[in-house]
């Protein structure tokens, strides 16, 4: 959702389209397969080419981008359980069960990972971050797209933002 809005808004996307739209994600993944390439320690250099651009990189790969550049994080928070049912209704739908852990185990698993890479965030110097709240982006999609536009420059249009967040998208919603 969130790199559909930044997109309407007029920042240029970085990404390659290889992975479509589907029943999971029918807006599409705004993905770019090198990145997930970045733990792996290779070659950034692809990196230059995405300066003042917008990149999609999911939290565990955030600690792996290089120092070598500065980066605006735009961090979107989620209730884990939401997460968690998002990720079991896509595994179901491919066929593939998962592991062996219990939401509950998982969501622990995750905490942790997020409250690791926010400490890490904070100490980069090369890393400025805002987080937004996944639920207040679709309640109050106006006020998280004027925060974002603010945080990267005043540049986007915040009503073409705020048009891209579609309610009806929200199904994983917790209790």
């Amino acid at each position: 959702m969130l790199m559909g809005m930044l997109a309407a808004g007029g920042l240029e996307t970085v990404v390659d389209g290889i992975r479509v739209a589907d029943d999971d994600n029918p807006k599409g993944y705004h993905e770019l397969e090198q990145v997930k390439e970045l733990d792996k320690g290779g070659d950034a250099s692809w990196l230059d080419g995405a300066h003042g651009k917008c990149l999609k990189v999911i939290s565990f790969l955030l600690q792996h981008l290089p120092s070598t550049h500065h980066y605006k994080i735009v961090f979107v928070r989620r209730n884990l359980q939401e997460v968690l049912a998002s990720q079991r209704k896509m595994l179901e739908r491919r066929g593939d069960p998962g592991g062996t852990a219990d939401d509950e185990e998982m969501a622990k698993l995750f905490a942790a990972h997020l409250t690791k890479m926010e400490r890490q965030l904070a100490g980069r110097p090369n890393c400025e971050v805002l987080y937004v709240d996944h639920r207040a982006a679709l309640n109050s999609p106006r006020e998280v797209a004027t925060q974002v536009n603010r945080f990267l420059g005043d540049r986007l249009d915040v009503d073409k933002m705020t048009e891209v967040v579609d309610e009806q998208l929200y199904r994983n919603r917790a209790t």
